[in-house]
């Protein structure tokens, strides 16, 4: 779609990640007409993918949380249903400092009965591999301390380090949240993290107790999933209907500014072109290239810190700043041929302690490894016998390892040989990929949900105004595609 003079429609969608694609989704299901603008050349934001070495493997999301079924039910109505997948077992392994020595680490399985790393059975032989019997008498403690109250400022560190110990923080928690939000638990809010685990605390009388409630309600099976082919087929599926049901996209058009419109009535006599939208426009979205839309309904769906930007002017002052640095995630992939890895020596993948290898020659600059063929199966039979997919994930706070294009190669084959336990070679690697995504949100940051609580507060109270994105609705899939249908039909419900 080329956009042509004053273009009108039902609603603008602003951002062509998986929540715009969600929202617009569920306009166009009551026969509103939507046009999307994406400013980058590629939709479904970090749910993408690319060819390495033949293979089209995801460059951003390569499972979903399982939780809710937001993401399944989504999935099926799209004709993904029977292209479902769980993850190949055993599970994943943890690097660590050894216990005994400054200069050794080592990898162990990571314990299954878990939240977030926090063991429900502290003395099990699994957590104790991890942390040892002095840290797991240490962890059982918490057992017969008195129950700590959760507040809402209360951080995920401190909450483990006083109950369970610095161990369990430290060589279980910590190594999850590096994985899963690029932080430390210190800098986490336990309320954002771990919805539920207030409550079961003070209901259970410890955070074992509390672990153990919360796993007992959640589903049977795997905590995450996969589809067949890759996660951004869901991305294709979405464009794919969003296309059949009349929606109109285009891709490299930044919006630069939202104006609200005092008469659209006037205005209405003006566009030829576009749908004919019932009833007089509320909105003018102006484009860096000159061109303009005008809408009944504007939903905005772009990162955070261009959601801020657009939306500034309609929410109180300083609400848009003083807002937390988006995290920069870089994702390495690697397609080796080495029939070693055949074996998975390592699991389904490896999560990286943050002082585990931190010098000499046990250096590794990686938070994460995932050995994608060892966990998809549809992947290993598509790679084929003795060729691997290995992915490393580097950034936490801010920060990328500054490797000069000639040795990017080598230290990235250098960290997957550390953290796999075997002596891999440049020689092996036949494919090579790099991925930076500049729009990590720090969701769970402490006071991140207040702030995101005012902003929603305020453009609610705008009508035909909406926003929606993982910077508010938190990090990954399951998160995401709840808050934008839900905002959507918030939306809708007005204009129909």
């Amino acid at each position: 779609m080329v956009l042509d003079g004053a273009h009108q429609a039902d609603v603008v969608v602003v951002g062509g990640g998986v929540a715009g694609l969600v929202a617009a989704r569920e306009f166009l299901k009551v026969g509103l007409g939507v046009v999307i603008v994406e400013a980058t050349g590629h939709l479904g934001g970090s749910v993408s993918s690319e060819e390495v070495a033949g293979l089209r493997v995801d460059s951003g999301a390569e499972s979903f949380s399982t939780r809710g079924g937001a993401v399944a039910e989504l999935a099926s109505e799209l004709g993904l249903g029977d292209d479902l997948v769980a993850p190949a077992r055993p599970g994943g392994w943890v690097r660590l400092p050894s216990l005994t020595r400054v200069d050794v680490d080592v990898t162990v399985p990571l314990p299954g009965a878990g939240v977030l790393g926090i063991p429900g059975s502290p003395l099990a032989t699994d957590v104790r591999r991890v942390i040892g019997w002095r840290g797991a008498l240490r962890a059982y403690l918490d057992r017969i301390r008195p129950v700590l109250t959760i507040g809402h400022a209360t951080t995920l560190g401190q909450l483990v380090n006083e109950r369970m110990g610095k161990r369990v923080l430290e060589r279980l928690v910590a190594p999850v949240t590096r994985g899963v939000y690029s932080a430390h638990p210190d800098h986490l809010e336990v309320d954002a993290v771990a919805p539920g685990l207030n409550e079961a605390l003070t209901t259970h009388g410890s955070l074992s107790g509390a672990v153990l409630a919360l796993r007992s309600k959640a589903p049977a099976g795997s905590a995450v999933g996969g589809i067949v082919g890759g996660m951004s087929r869901l991305t294709d599926a979405l464009v794919s209907s969003i296309r059949f049901l009349g929606g109109e996209i285009e891709t490299g058009a930044a919006v630069r500014a939202i104006e609200q419109l005092t008469d659209g009535n006037e205005l209405t006599a003006e566009l030829t072109t576009g749908h004919n939208a019932a009833g007089p426009p509320r909105w003018r979205l102006v484009l860096r290239d000159g061109r303009s839309l005008v809408a009944r309904t504007v939903v905005v769906a772009t990162p955070g810190s261009v959601a801020r930007e657009l939306l500034a002017s309609y929410v109180p002052d300083g609400l848009c700043t003083g807002w937390p640095e988006a995290t920069p995630v870089e994702i390495r992939t690697l397609v080796i041929d080495d029939a070693r890895l055949d074996k998975a020596p390592r699991g389904t993948g490896v999560l990286v302690a943050a002082n585990a290898g931190v010098s000499g020659d046990n250096e590794v600059a990686a938070r994460a490894l995932t050995h994608s063929t060892a966990k998809w199966a549809w992947l290993s039979d598509l790679a084929g016998p003795g060729r691997h997919v290995v992915r490393l994930s580097y950034g936490e706070a801010g920060r990328i390892p500054d490797n000069t294009e000639t040795d990017l190669l080598s230290t990235t084959v250098r960290d997957a040989a550390r953290i796999l336990g075997v002596d891999l070679k440049s020689s092996a690697v036949v494919g090579f990929a790099r991925t930076v995504w500049m729009n990590a949100q720090p969701f769970a940051s402490v006071g991140q949900r207040q702030r995101v609580s005012r902003v929603r507060d305020a453009v609610s109270a705008i009508p035909g105004l909406g926003v929606t994105g993982a910077w508010l609705a938190g990090t990954g899939l399951a998160s995401v595609i709840p808050d934008a249908a839900t905002v959507a039909r918030a939306l809708r419900h007005e204009l129909v």
